[in-house]
């Protein structure tokens, strides 16, 4: 999602992606996440689409490592310790 914003550096230093280790570089089903520092308000948020979690403190980005302009999901700090411990627990074996 392109709000204007993208040329921004200081918008840019937030969004240091990275790759899982896990990852053999081929290109293959990956995915990238970022740390988003907090913003100041949600206008800044809408920068990166991520609008609907203004005010919620630092949020965790997660994108298509082979679309890396497409689509991000957004997830406060909580919410993807809790996914991350869910996906450690076999919670979502079934689906993959």
């Amino acid at each position: 999602m392109n709000h204007g914003k993208d040329d921004d550096p200081t918008q840019q230093d937030r969004m240091a992606w990275r790759k899982s280790s896990f990852s053999n570089g081929t290109g293959g089903n990956c995915v990238e996440v970022a740390l988003l520092a907090a913003c100041r308000d949600g206008a800044e948020y809408q920068a990166f689409g991520a609008e609907h979690k203004a005010g919620l403190g630092p949020l965790v980005a997660i994108r298509d490592s082979k679309n890396p302009d497409g689509p991000k999901l957004y997830f406060t700090r909580s919410e993807f310790a809790a996914f991350c411990h869910a996906i450690m627990a076999g919670e979502f074996d079934d689906l993959g």
